[in-house]
């Protein structure tokens, strides 16, 4: 059999589908996936003329490749036919969501989809010229939502570096995007997969308590360990006691003062003292007046400004300025 080492992938298959004819040809096509389409066009289109022997070469190659016990050719489309035989329409539909990672033609489309303090959490352990290829990139709002998001000394790093850059060598972005790809899209497919009973307890701490209370009492009756199972992964206000001293002074400088009032106007004396002693004594006491003051309030105000504390905590724990410690009363020690 003829030799092709001077073909790649992409060419060899480039070469095949015209080969095969328009007709065939646009069946494989319209099997295949976009990023697939877009490398199997160009590399069409960069062929040439291809001299009758290596056109040989490659369809003994494929022949014989295809002939091989255990050779078999894998995409998404097969995946998907596969697991259709033996999952549940929708659970196979979650599954290929995973595996394909964030909506998007290309892996920069991919990545404008991607939330910016998880792509911010990648970056920033990456080198700044790396970080400034990816940042010039995307679109520029996400772009600057990323930078903002990523140390100070790192981020003047890769500013710097994306005010120096001129075009980048086309190698060198196809390595960022393969090393993106492979590193950073298919650790994202595997862990974008959410709990149920998570997404539920999140559900949960957005209720007010009257409701809270309602449809978890249903849910005891109906299910009770899944029940348990929500409770057990809710972050309340209550929870907020789990903080060191540093993480409420984080916190407290985020908050505003009346929603801070009205949030402890309904809150125990442990809360109050939790944030009382991470303020200055003239602080706490003109907190405590402002409380006081305060007179009645409806429970609903009170739930809503203490739901609006939780979600800065989680906030600020997101771009790791603060740590949460869900499910323990450990606290953490810098």
């Amino acid at each position: 059999m003829s030799e092709t080492p001077a073909l790649k992938g992409p060419q060899k298959a480039a070469i095949l589908m015209l080969t095969i004819g328009e007709e065939h040809a646009a069946k494989l096509f319209a099997r295949m996936h976009e990023d697939e389409i877009r490398d199997l066009s160009h590399a069409m289109a960069q062929l040439g003329t291809i001299p009758a022997e290596l056109v040989e070469a490659v369809c003994e190659e494929f022949a014989a490749n295809l002939g091989q016990a255990g050779r078999l050719i894998g995409s998404f489309e097969t995946t998907e036919r596969l697991l259709l035989k033996t999952l549940p329409k929708e659970r196979v539909a979650q599954i290929m969501e995973e595996i394909r990672g964030p909506a998007g033609r290309t892996m920069w489309d991919k990545l404008g989809n991607v939330s910016e303090t998880v792509l911010a959490n990648y970056l920033k352990n990456e080198y700044p010229q790396t970080v400034a290829v990816v940042l010039t990139k995307v679109k520029p709002d996400h772009a600057a939502r990323v930078l903002a998001l990523l140390p100070d000394g790192f981020a003047m790093e890769v500013v710097m570096r994306m005010l120096r850059m001129e075009n980048v060598q086309k190698e060198a972005l196809e390595g960022v995007e393969r090393t993106l790809k492979m590193e950073f899209m298919s650790n994202l497919a595997r862990t974008q997969r959410r709990d149920a009973h998570e997404l539920m307890a999140e559900i949960f701490n957005s209720l007010d308590r009257q409701a809270e209370a309602r449809i978890m009492g249903a849910l005891e009756e109906r299910n009770r360990e899944a029940a348990e199972r929500i409770r057990s992964l809710m972050f309340t206000f209550d929870d907020l006691k789990r903080l060191d001293a540093q993480g409420v002074q984080t916190l407290l400088r985020g908050v505003e003062k009346e929603r801070l009032t009205l949030a402890l106007k309904g809150a125990g004396e442990e809360m109050r003292e939790l944030f009382f002693r991470n303020m200055t004594e003239r602080a706490a006491k003109l907190l405590r007046d402002d409380i006081a003051a305060l007179g009645p309030v409806r429970l609903r105000d009170v739930d809503e400004a203490q739901a609006a504390i939780v979600a800065a905590a989680k906030e600020l724990a997101a771009q790791g300025q603060i740590q949460l410690s869900e499910g323990s009363n450990d606290q953490f020690v810098e």
